[in-house]
């Protein structure tokens, strides 16, 4: 498995915009969102989702750059699993070079080594290229699944709706002589 950078808000400024800002913007002045669905399915699965903490709309950009430093490392699902419980559970700011420092040390990276790359800007170019490639093939959104190379998936599905598209990806078997 590969995680690939998608910004759901390449617009946003690098340090992000305040959460209820970016809600007003997204869903009209006075709309308050609600995550009360996806707050219910977290807690079905063990996942106590704290939509609540979360102050600043991030752009993920610099997330992104921790995350292919992060599978440069061989340490890509930690890095993923760490940023994910940073910002849905903790509220982190994922603009903060310290906090994404702080998860990435969590996930087993080298604190600094990351911390020297997390000031440079290596690996920016290589997310924003990556990142217009998905829009390229027509990715607008996430979650999005390509198995194999065949079959694509977008949006949150029912495991049996992923499972299908897994099957229908596997490699055809030759047909014996």
């Amino acid at each position: 498995m590969r995680w690939l950078p998608f910004q759901l808000n390449p617009d946003l400024p690098d340090e992000g915009i305040p959460r209820q800002e970016y809600l007003e913007r997204k869903f009209g002045p006075g709309h308050s969102h609600s995550y009360a669905r996806v707050a219910g399915v977290g807690r079905e699965v063990g996942i106590d989702f704290a939509f609540d903490r979360i102050t600043v709309q991030p752009n993920t950009l610099t997330a992104h750059r921790l995350m292919l430093y992060g599978a440069k490392q061989g340490r890509e699902d930690a890095v993923a699993e760490h940023l994910f419980r940073a910002y849905f559970l903790e509220g982190a700011d994922l603009t903060d070079q310290a906090a994404l420092t702080r998860v990435g040390a969590q996930a087993g990276l080298d604190r600094a080594a990351l911390a020297a790359y997390m000031a440079s800007e290596d690996g920016r170019e290589e997310v924003l290229g990556a990142d217009l490639e998905a829009r390229r093939a027509g990715i607008n959104g996430v979650p999005f699944f390509i198995f194999n190379r065949r079959t694509a998936v977008s949006g949150a599905q029912a495991p049996e709706t992923l499972l299908q598209a897994m099957l229908k990806a596997r490699p055809r078997e030759e047909v014996p002589r």
